[in-house]
């Protein structure tokens, strides 16, 4: 003899059966509703549901008038636009195309990178100097050095594997050419006795080093928050496939070579 429990059964049998090949009508709109023009869909916006946004998924879309403006505007990822880039793109490729007879533009060197390197011998006796030559370092390139360490041990100067020895940092892209442009135009000019840098520290390879004897050159170091003068060394590595053809670049970007006779 069969149960019934509560009033499940009346409601299962008072509920509406669907036919099984009946197909849900999706709700149709009100006249008023269907006149009214839709919005227009933002840039970079998409039209699926399931997925949301395409700008949340693969990052934003920008637009092709957005991204002439970002090219025109001077200020890109928070830095100005530097002068020694645009002067590069006007003066300098035009004049090494024709001296050097270029056929493409892609031809003309360029600088790649700026590399800065202080070698601290003293860290090993003076806690205090990696932090005095970051700080200093930090100030002279604007962005924060990498601590250097031995590689391996040598008694003779006391020196064990993994011994901070100094700090270095690498310079690319828009800070490369501001600190080129200060070099040049700020720091060199302020050495006392200044007869130009020497023409001849290429290594073969298009590439120039450099010594810096004080760091007090540079206008942003404040000589009464120093612990004591140190030096350091410049390394600009261009993309030129002869030393005379780095030495031309240089030259028409400022870098005052002395005379030779």
């Amino acid at each position: 003899m069969s149960t019934v429990q509560g009033n499940d059964s009346v409601k299962a049998e008072e509920a509406p059966q669907e036919l099984e090949g009946e197909a849900k009508q999706p709700p149709q709109e009100s006249e008023s509703e269907a006149k009214q023009p839709r919005k227009p869909r933002a840039a970079g916006q998409s039209t699926s549901r399931r997925g949301g946004s395409r700008a949340g998924a693969r990052g934003p879309v920008v637009a092709p008038v957005v991204e002439e403006a970002l090219a025109s505007s001077p200020e890109v990822n928070g830095l100005l636009r530097p002068r020694l880039l645009d002067m590069y793109r006007a003066e300098v490729v035009p004049a090494m195309m024709q001296e050097m007879q270029y056929d493409n533009v892609m031809q003309v060197p360029r600088l790649r990178k700026v590399v800065l390197n202080i070698g601290l011998g003293e860290a090993l006796t003076n806690a205090r100097a990696i932090e005095s030559a970051t700080r200093d370092m930090t100030i002279i390139s604007g962005q924060k050095p990498v601590v250097t360490r031995a590689r391996k041990s040598i008694a003779g100067f006391k020196l064990r594997e993994g011994n901070p020895i100094g700090v270095t940092v690498t310079l690319r892209g828009h800070r490369m050419y501001h600190f080129v442009d200060r070099l040049l135009n700020m720091a060199l000019p302020r050495i006392r006795d200044f007869r130009g840098v020497s023409a001849t520290s290429f290594d073969g390879r298009g590439n120039y080093s450099m010594g810096i004897r004080e760091q007090i050159i540079f206008p942003e170091i404040d000589y009464n928050e120093i612990e004591r003068i140190r030096g350091f060394q410049v390394t600009i590595t261009t993309s030129a496939k002869t030393d005379a053809e780095a030495a031309r670049l240089l030259a028409l970007l400022g870098m005052p070579f002395e005379r030779q006779n």
